[in-house]
């Protein structure tokens, strides 16, 4: 399987380290950390999602980079593990939707004024933005706008592109980025093409979820050998007390605060009207690492009738744990999806929006579906409940064909492959390729993961030898 295979690569022994090929040694940003000493890189992400991505590339940074590196910026717990000291809790710009971000507009500008400030004095040799484009790109042109002309600015690059090309003419606002975005890192393969006919350099670095492959060492971890999952549920139901019988369902409401205020006494409420269906249910909620958002659901899941196990959503393999002894999953659309697909676990995607927010993304989007492994196969393999048909009824109802009917969930299971195998196969050839130019130098693996990918393209890309120092790797 592919990602036996994935997880057999990572494992290999790593050839003797060798110096960087002379081809890389151009980079913008290398080069002026060598004469300075150190490499400053200005980071920010403002959700949970970013904070993982983040700091990963940090730690791939720190791995690969020549010289001693020093972060500042906007970030959450897994990036201050990384060396950040956030200059303000990120989760007070995780705001998401149109209606929903006007009463904080005014706050919101303050962070990104503080921000920018922040970055002018660290005087950075790069600035990695991490998705929450609405934030970030209001920051780099604040920071564009600031920069020296007669000083080089520091390279300017956003990390997950955007979604344009799920918007009626989103891919023309792409042709705009390039006034304050150098380099764009992309995590869909797709998107790469897209950005560079749109006049914006990208670059595709593979998607976190092959991060997660390796690091949760995958031959072992998410086996389809039924005897090695069995002990890793029985591990699990006998480590939280949950009942040798009870059926568990995951439930991922959302990282942000708005998210799950929304959805998760929906799926609670949905959980209710299955009790008639299924003698004994047991809940298992991966918390985001938000102090409000544990407090919130800690409050609402006491008074339950089902018992329910809260267990650190910041934490791999505790997740991947609650997802194998899960049965099904209840998920709000985002990154959590695309884990459930690599646990092999089937669920249902939900959605809900303020009424303004949801009128406008039926208007301007022009894709069939919402979450990630439909996206990418084009086929509804995962059920979708979105907007007004997001009800505890509706949801109910299809969540107990995923546990109760095999066809559907079989169907699910085996679209996994498939997934990984679209994401993965572009960078076969880019992984093939750096290996034979960079000698993995300092590193204890073959295989470039899409961090060290990432952290390659930050340090050895310049805007202005695009072509030269980077052919190696298109």
């Amino acid at each position: 399987m592919l990602l036996r295979w994935i997880a057999a690569e990572g494992r290999r022994r790593a050839r003797p380290p060798r110096p960087l090929a002379r081809a890389l040694s151009y980079g913008r940003v290398v080069d002026a950390a060598a004469r300075d000493g150190e490499l400053r890189v200005f980071v920010v992400a403002g959700e949970v999602s970013g904070d993982s991505l983040a700091s990963r590339l940090m730690a791939s940074l720190r791995a690969l980079s020549p010289v001693p590196v020093r972060f500042a910026g906007v970030g959450g717990e897994l990036m201050c593990k990384e060396g950040l000291q956030s200059l303000f809790p990120m989760e007070e710009i995780a705001i998401m939707g149109m209606w929903e971000l006007l009463p904080h507009i005014y706050s919101i500008k303050r962070k990104i004024e503080d921000t920018a400030n922040a970055a002018m004095l660290f005087q950075p040799h790069a600035v990695v933005t991490v998705d929450s484009k609405g934030f970030c790109f209001r920051l780099l042109k604040q920071l564009k706008c600031r920069s020296n002309q007669k000083v080089q600015s520091p390279l300017h690059i956003h990390y997950v592109s955007p979604s344009f090309w799920a918007w009626k003419g989103g891919e023309s606002r792409l042709s705009k980025l390039h006034n304050f975005v150098d380099h764009m890192l992309c995590i869909l393969p797709f998107e790469e093409e897209i950005c560079r006919l749109n006049g914006l350099p990208a670059t595709y670095v593979g998607h976190p979820l092959l991060d997660d492959a390796i690091g949760l060492n995958m031959g072992a971890e998410l086996s389809s050998d039924k005897s090695k999952y069995q002990r890793s549920c029985e591990a699990f139901r006998l480590e939280h007390g949950v009942s040798p019988g009870a059926t568990i369902i995951t439930m991922l409401p959302g990282s942000r605060m708005q998210e799950v205020v929304r959805m998760l006494p929906i799926f609670l409420h949905t959980v209710q009207n299955l009790r008639q269906t299924f003698n004994e249910l047991s809940l298992v909620i991966p918390v985001a690492p938000h102090r409000d958002v544990r407090t919130y659901i800690e409050k609402v899941v006491q008074s339950g009738p089902f018992p329910v196990v809260l267990i650190p959503g910041g934490s791999l393999k505790e997740r991947y744990n609650a997802f194998s002894a899960s049965r099904a999953a209840l998920c709000t659309s985002g990154t959590a999806v695309m884990e459930l697909m690599l646990a092999r676990l089937p669920c249902v995607v939900a959605y809900q929006a303020h009424f303004i927010t949801e009128c406008f993304i039926h208007l301007r989007k022009k894709i069939n579906f919402i979450s990630l492994p439909n996206i990418l196969l084009n086929s509804p393999v995962v059920p979708e409940i979105l907007f007004r048909a997001c009800t505890a009824k509706n949801l109910a109802a299809k969540l107990s064909e995923v546990i109760s009917n095999d066809q559907i969930r079989q169907m699910q299971i085996e679209s996994a492959d498939q997934v990984f195998k679209v994401l993965y196969e572009p960078i076969k050839k880019r992984d093939t390729l750096l290996r034979e130019e960079i000698g993995y130098s300092g590193l204890s693996s073959n295989f470039l993961s899409p961090s060290m990918i990432a952290a390659l393209t930050v340090l050895y890309m310049d805007k202005h030898q695009n072509t030269a120092c980077w052919n190696l790797v298109v």
